[in-house]
C-alpha cells in the first residue's frame, strides 16, 4: 500500500504554545517518511478540510518549522466551527472523505479544546460509519485548562505565568499609589466556566512577596454584597488590593455579569467586560479610586513569556500524537499525567475521545478558599510547577524573532463547497 498523507489543523483560540505542538507533529512525521508522506495542514482549521484549502509544509524548510517551536498564535489560521452530527449533515462528510481521498489523507490530527475534541472524535467515526480509513488523533490545547483526564492542558501554563507575573508587578504599582491615589485594580482574565486562570493570579503572593489579591471565581456565585466587603476590608487593611476576576463569573441568578447576549459560532455566550462591572461595583458602594484592564489576547499570545514546562508539554503531545497514529491508534488524545509532586514529574497517557468531547473540568471546591476569594494550598501545589522555567524566543532589536510560515496552498483537485 502507498503510505498515506497527514492533514494537521488548529481550531479555536489560539495559544502561546500551540504552534510548539504544530512544530512536534511535522518535525516527527518527516522522520517517518516511511510510513507518513506529505503532511498538509487546514487553513482555518477543519474549514480548510470542507473548502480543499490545504497547505503543504513540505515546502518550508527544516529551520522554519522549528521556529514554530518559538512562536505564537496559529501559523496556519484556526477557526471556530463545529462539525454537526453525520445525520444532520451528512453532505459535510461525504465532502471530508473527497479530500481526504482525492488527497491520500489517512493521518488526522486536531489541535484544539473541548469542541475541537468533539469534531476529531466526529472524524474518527467516518471509518465505521462512512468506510473511509482515516486516525483520527486530537492533540489537546486549550488555555481555559477545561479538558478532563489531562492533567493540564497546553497554553494554560504560559496564560497562569503571565496573569501571575502581571498581576504580581500590577500590585507592586497599586501599592505606591495607594496613599493619594488608586487603591483597587482590576483585571479581568479568560475563563468561561472554570476559574483556572483566575486561580493564576493568586501565585501572585506568595510567602516571599504577600499581596493583598481577591479572586472572582465561575465556580463561586457572585454575591455583590460579600465582594464589597471582602473588598473594603482588605484595602482597609492593606491601603490597596487588586481583583483578578474570570470573564465567566455569574451572578446568583446563574447569568453572566458580562453576558451582553452575543454568540459564538459553538453558540456560547460572547464574553468580555466584567472589569469595568466589578470596578464600578467598587467606586458607586465604596468610593475607591480604581484602574481596570482586560488582559484578552495579551494573555495567549505573550509568547516572549510562555513558560518552559508549558512549551515542552505542548511539543511532546504533538510528537506523541504522530507516534500514537503510526501504531493504528485512533479516536484518541494523548494527555499528560502528573507522575509526582515533589519533585514535579510528568508523562504522557493516552485517553479515549469518547470521554473527553463536551466534558468540562472545572475548579475542584477544595482548591478554592472557604471565602470563596482566594487558592488553597493544594490548588498552589497544582498550579506551582506549570508556570516554571524561562523558555525565551530569540531576540533582535529589542523585539522577539517569531517565524512566518510560506503556507503554500496545494492544488486543488476538487470544485467548490459550501459551508
Amino acid at each position: 500500500m502507498a503510505k498515506k498523507n497527514a492533514f494537521y489543523a488548529q481550531s479555536g483560540g489560539v495559544t502561546a504554545v500551540i504552534n510548539a505542538s504544530a512544530c512536534a507533529v511535522i518535525e516527527t512525521a518527516r522522520k517517518h517518511k516511511d510510513k507518513i508522506g506529505k503532511v498538509y495542514a487546514g487553513r482555518n482549521g477543519i474549514i480548510g478540510a470542507l473548502t480543499e484549502d490545504l497547505i503543504d509544509t513540505g515546502k518550508d524548510s527544516a529551520k522554519a518549522i522549528a521556529a514554530l517551536r518559538n512562536t505564537p498564535s496559529g501559523a496556519f489560521g484556526s477557526c471556530r466551527f463545529k462539525l454537526k452530527g453525520l445525520e444532520e449533515n451528512k453532505l459535510q462528510y461525504e465532502r471530508l472523505i473527497e479530500v481526504f481521498k482525492a488527497h491520500n489523507i489517512g493521518y488526522f490530527f486536531y489541535n484544539g479544546g473541548g469542541d475541537s475534541a468533539d469534531t476529531c472524535l466526529k472524524v474518527s467515526q467516518i471509518s465505521d460509519k462512512m468506510g473511509y480509513p482515516i486516525q483520527a488523533i486530537h492533540i489537546p490545547k486549550t488555555v481555559d485548562n477545561d479538558l478532563p483526564i489531562t492533567d493540564c492542558c497546553p497554553g494554560f501554563g504560559s496564560v497562569a505565568k503571565y496573569v501571575a507575573v502581571s498581576v504580581r508587578e500590577a500590585s507592586f504599582d497599586v501599592a505606591s499609589m495607594c496613599k493619594t491615589s488608586t487603591k483597587v485594580f482590576v483585571v479581568e482574565v479568560m475563563g468561561r466556566h472554570a476559574g483556572w486562570i483566575a486561580a493564576a493570579g493568586g501565585l501572585a503572593s506568595d510567602k516571599g512577596c504577600e499581596l493583598p489579591i481577591v479572586i472572582l471565581f465561575p465556580e463561586i456565585a457572585f454575591n455583590k454584597e460579600k465582594f464589597l466587603a471582602q473588598v473594603d476590608a482588605t484595602v482597609k487593611k492593606h491601603g490597596y488590593c487588586s481583583v483578578v476576576v474570570s470573564e465567566g463569573v455569574k451572578g446568583e441568578d446563574g447569568k453572566f455579569l458580562s453576558d451582553q447576549g452575543l454568540r459564538d459560532a459553538f453558540g456560547h455566550a460572547q464574553l468580555g467586560g466584567v472589569a469595568p462591572v466589578v470596578a464600578n461595583m467598587v467606586k458607586d458602594a465604596l468610593g475607591y479610586k480604581f484602574h481596570w484592564a482586560v488582559a484578552d489576547y495579551l494573555q495567549r499570545a505573550a509568547r516572549h513569556i510562555a513558560s518552559k514546562t508549558d512549551v515542552e508539554q505542548a511539543y511532546a503531545l504533538g510528537k506523541s500524537a504522530v507516534e500514537l497514529a503510526l501504531k493504528g491508534e485512533n479516536a484518541i488524545m494523548p494527555a499528560i499525567v502528573r507522575v509526582s509532586e515533589k519533585p514535579y514529574k510528568w508523562k504522557i497517557g493516552v485517553a479515549q475521545l469518547k470521554n473527553v468531547a463536551n466534558v468540562e473540568k472545572m475548579m475542584p471546591r477544595d482548591f478554592i478558599s472557604k471565602d470563596g476569594f482566594g487558592i488553597t494550598e493544594k490548588c498552589r501545589t497544582y498550579l506551582a510547577p506549570l508556570i516554571k522555567g524561562e523558555d525565551y524566543p530569540p531576540y533582535k532589536d529589542g523585539l522577539p524573532q517569531y517565524v512566518r510560515l510560506k503556507n503554500v496552498a496545494v492544488p486543488k483537485k476538487l470544485g467548490e463547497f459550501k459551508i
